[in-house]
Parts: C-alpha cells; sequence; structure tokens
C-alpha cells in the first residue's frame, strides 16, 4: 500500500476544468510517456485534444455528468467523471460509463482511488442506475487489476484513436444493484 494522504473529495462544477485538465493530462502522460505502443507526438496530441480546459467545461456543462475531484492540500490529485455511456456493447437508460477515473501516480494505493470508485458507485446508484461501465487501455495492466479488484467484470472491447495510433480497451461492466 501507499503512503498515507490526507485528502478531500468534492463535486465539480464551473471553475474546475482548469484542475480536471492538468491532472488528465499528467495522469495520461504518468501512464504512456515512454509506452511501446504510443509515441511522444501521439501522446501529446492527446493529451491537447481530450485533456483541455474546454473539453472539461464542455463535460461539466453536460446535465448528464458528474464529476469529483480529489484533493491534498488543496491540490488536484486526482478526478472521476461518470456520465451516459459512449460505448461500442449494448447499453440500456440504466447504464452509466465511468468515462474517466485518472490519479496522479505517487497517490495511488494510497485509497484516494477506491474512495473516488466508491463515489462514482454512490453517484450512479442515486441517479437510478444499475450497471457501471467502463473502458480501459487493454495494455494498462495495473488500471486493469485495479477494476477487477473493484467488482469490474470484462463486458466487450473497443478500438479509440489516439494521434496516429489505434489502441484497444477493454470495456469493463460492474453490476451496482448487487
Amino acid at each position: 500500500m501507499g503512503q498515507a494522504w490526507e485528502f478531500e473529495l468534492r463535486v465539480c462544477g464551473p471553475g474546475d476544468e482548469e484542475k480536471l485538465a492538468l491532472v488528465g493530462a499528467a495522469s495520461f502522460l504518468e501512464a504512456f510517456a515512454g509506452s511501446t505502443f504510443l509515441d511522444g507526438v501521439d501522446v501529446l496530441a492527446h493529451c491537447r485534444n481530450q485533456h483541455s480546459a474546454a473539453k472539461y467545461a464542455a463535460m461539466l456543462a453536460d446535465p448528464g455528468t458528474r464529476a469529483c475531484l480529489a484533493e491534498v492540500k488543496g491540490a488536484p490529485v486526482g478526478y472521476a467523471v461518470v456520465c451516459p455511456p459512449d460505448l461500442s456493447v449494448p447499453v440500456g437508460p440504466d447504464d452509466m460509463e465511468l468515462k474517466r477515473i485518472y490519479l496522479l501516480h505517487r497517490f495511488q494505493g494510497s485509497g484516494i482511488g477506491a474512495a473516488l470508485m466508491e463515489w462514482s458507485v454512490k453517484m450512479a446508484r442515486q441517479m437510478g442506475m444499475r450497471r457501471l461501465l467502463l473502458g480501459v487501455n487493454d495494455q494498462n495492466d495495473k488500471a486493469v487489476g485495479f477494476y477487477l479488484r473493484q467488482g469490474f467484470e470484462h463486458a466487450g472491447t473497443r478500438s479509440f484513436q489516439v494521434g496516429n495510433t489505434v489502441c484497444s480497451d477493454f470495456i469493463l461492466a460492474r453490476r451496482l444493484d448487487a
């Protein structure tokens, strides 16, 4: 287990897009810079396109989306975003997607990731959802292991583009009514 950190979780709102963008880009860089399947140009393009403040502002403006920020001593270190699903598996009206759950590496193993997952499950249940789905890069063994330990199971796969590289994700699902 990692170092114990005192942290706070809080629901995001307008004005949090910069913090989300910083953590999103930083954690994506930590996870994939220097990887065997993505080159630096693709990683940077992904950060610019998918982790811009404007992208997060649009997420926060969506009435079906909820986000939670984890902070240590007032600095953002992680977050979770739940929203209606946009995945390549059959979904129903009682499904929600855990679109992103990111945590800076030095805080992994500290309980913050588990707290963000717990918030995501609780939020989905409060919204009347019965299943939580997510996509995770199939080469990100650490993240896949975390999700499996959190009760997720394989539900499918998908391909997605990171810069000029086609990557593949496992799609995982967790029942919320059990």
